[in-house]
């Protein structure tokens, strides 16, 4: 499959300095294979390709990269708005589906966090249970102590006599 410039160069961008994102993590997010982004690495060493700052393909954004997008273009009319998302090179879908994708990821964090207080409200109910009961035991066996003190100083009192 043969993959235009603004990709490898996003690609690029991530492998190299100064992000250094590891190639199997890149390879695994973008769906390109190991080998090839090693040959494009290869081929920047080499001097057969550069890699200005200016270009990217929107589909490599990062999400921070798309929510400061995203906050850029809520504040532009609708006016502005057209030749902001041409200066980057992106169309109004891209806001839509990044908006959508940002809100899931918030979502699921949040649930994720419920469902870990959950369970943390669960073992710390369950420790408190665990603790009464030991704290009775532990009553209980004071209670014992006492009570046989009481009688050996009873029965050593008529041991006397």
């Amino acid at each position: 499959m043969r993959y235009g410039r603004s990709v490898k160069v996003s690609i690029l961008k991530r492998v190299l300095p100064p992000e250094r994102k590891s190639i199997r993590s890149t390879s695994r997010e973008t769906g390109i294979s190991e080998q090839t982004i090693r040959n494009w690495i290869k081929a920047v060493k080499d001097g057969k390709m550069h890699v200005e700052a200016d270009e990217k393909s929107p589909r490599f954004y990062t999400n921070k990269e798309k929510y400061h997008i995203l906050l850029e273009a809520a504040r532009i009319s609708e006016e502005d708005l057209g030749a902001f998302l041409r200066e980057r090179g992106i169309h109004s879908e891209h806001l839509t589906l990044w908006d959508q994708e940002l809100r899931e990821m918030v979502t699921k964090k949040e649930s994720g966090k419920d469902k870990k207080l959950k369970k943390l409200n669960k073992k710390i109910k369950q420790l408190e249970k665990e603790l009464a009961r030991k704290d009775k035991a532990l009553a209980e066996t004071t209670a014992l102590l006492v009570l046989k003190k009481k009688l050996d100083a009873l029965t050593e009192g008529n041991e006397d006599d």
